[in-house]
């Protein structure tokens, strides 16, 4: 019989599965013992660092026998950084990990067994994000500022140049306000001393604008105006710089106060044949291409015609419902944002989508008074935060009882448990997508087609 497990022993294991956290998971007498960047196929010794009741962490000694999933990370600070999970691995097998992630919530967690259609992987998987956000720091020289990304569970700065899941248009501008902001002092979190806290990048994938926004924790107009105006002459493309105060002492990036210094107070772009504004606050996909492939799937999967009411809850900026809006009679939309709606109301007009009515309010609140009005829409989509649905909400979708319901999810947990809630109350969840949305990353999303049972 082998010793138990003890903190520092060094044990041989052979990663048989791996976690939405990117750990290896190998067993010791039937322990399991999580292993950070191992690939499933790995023989390997592993040094124990901290034994729990039913588990144990441990670190990578002697690779004995690589899996063939395995290549070489191609990211200098990946082993530091928190950004990406699966740069010690091939693609392929990333998205086989992903599409197990997704069938295991729902067997688990659901007691569903639906038809599993394969992953829809990314055609890009570098340079994909039109968005970042980046804490500052001082320089490591001791001079100036620099900018990075924080190391896993912590605010410690990781200072990077050339991030792969950024466009190769951020590097340039990143560096360049580095050297114009080495002025002004980094906000401190611990001592809530300093000004700027994060610089934040947009871009639209299609129009190529780019937005600049400084997140700082006390106005500094003056000090930034001439800074946005020297930016948007040395970057023709950057059309909007803005200044967002955050005085708080908040893990929250974005304050309330938002300042247009130079150009428009929005960056333009076209989504899914949607034209858009986009303003430092606006929620957009990071990944349009791909986003827009998940869409399609939606309006696949949903099969929407010309005598059908559309019901989009949790509805955004109400482009889910807006890519159907040609093929439907009615579409509805629901959102608890305001200024979601108008731009949802904005989004409808410009593309002439005369059958579509947009209502602020809690997705439940408003699908309940719905169910009253005896309102029955032939499809409701689903797009809810990560937490999920709440239960009014599925409540109201049971009792107008549509024929599809067709949910977007980021988090395979909780989607699992919703399809479970809304199996148990006469639908039927025939099958389910997962989507990368996220690449080289551990976030998956997945499109669940749910139908009501006639029987």
């Amino acid at each position: 019989m082998q010793q138990p497990l003890e903190k520092n022993r060094i044990v041989s294991l052979t990663i048989d599965g791996m976690t939405a956290e990117g750990n290896g998971v190998g067993r010791y007498e039937g322990m399991a013992v999580f292993v950070p960047r191992t690939a499933v196929g790995d023989v390997l010794d592993v040094k124990i660092v901290k034994v729990c009741k039913h588990f144990a962490y441990g670190i990578p000694v002697t690779v004995h026998t690589p899996s063939p999933d395995r290549t070489e990370p191609d990211c200098p600070v990946y082993r530091q950084c928190g950004g990406c999970l699966f740069r010690h691995i091939t693609y392929a097998a990333e998205c086989r990990i992903k599409q197990q992630f997704v069938t295991d919530a729902f067997a688990r967690i659901g007691g569903l067994h639906p038809q599993v259609l394969p992953i829809l992987g990314a055609e890009q998987t570098n340079g994909y994000r039109n968005k970042a956000q980046l804490p500052c720091g001082k320089s490591p020289e001791g001079s100036g500022i620099a900018f990075g990304f924080y190391a896993p569970r912590s605010h410690r700065l990781v200072y990077q140049h050339g991030c792969l899941l950024q466009p190769p248009s951020f590097q340039p501008v990143i560096d360049r306000c580095a050297a114009l902001l080495a002025h002004i002092a980094p906000y401190d979190e611990t001592s809530g001393k300093g000004i700027l806290r994060h610089l934040y990048l947009r871009q639209g994938h299609h129009s190529h604008e780019m937005m600049v926004c400084f997140v700082v924790a006390k106005p500094v107009r003056k000090e930034l105006e001439s800074i946005a105006v020297l930016l948007a002459e040395e970057f023709p493309h950057i059309t909007s710089v803005m200044m967002n105060v955050n005085p708080r002492k908040t893990n929250v990036i974005l304050g309330s106060e938002t300042i247009c210094l130079c150009g428009k107070p929005y960056i333009e772009d076209v989504f899914c044949g949607i034209p858009v504004q986009l303003n430092p606050h606006s929620f957009y996909q990071v990944n349009t291409p791909q986003a827009q492939r998940l869409f399609a799937e939606v309006r696949r999967l949903a099969q929407p015609q010309k005598h059908h009411l559309l019901l989009d809850l949790y509805c955004g900026t109400g482009v889910i419902g807006l890519t159907m809006a040609d093929a439907v009679d009615k579409l509805i939309g629901v959102e608890v944002v305001p200024q979601a709606v108008e731009n949802a109301k904005e989004n409808a007009r410009a593309i002439g989508a005369e059958n579509a009515r947009f209502f602020a309010g809690d997705a439940g609140e408003i699908a309940k008074q719905l169910a009253g009005e005896n309102l029955r829409p032939h499809i409701i989509t689903l797009d809810p935060p990560r937490k999920g649905c709440d239960e009014p909400t599925l409540d109201a979708c049971i009792a107008m009882a549509p024929d599809t319901i067709v949910m977007v999810s980021c988090n395979p947990a909780t989607a699992a448990r919703d399809a479970k809630y809304l199996s148990q109350h006469g639908y039927r969840v025939e099958a389910f997508r997962p989507v990368d949305l996220f690449p080289r990353t551990g976030h998956v999303e997945c499109v669940v087609l749910m139908s009501r049972d006639k029987a």
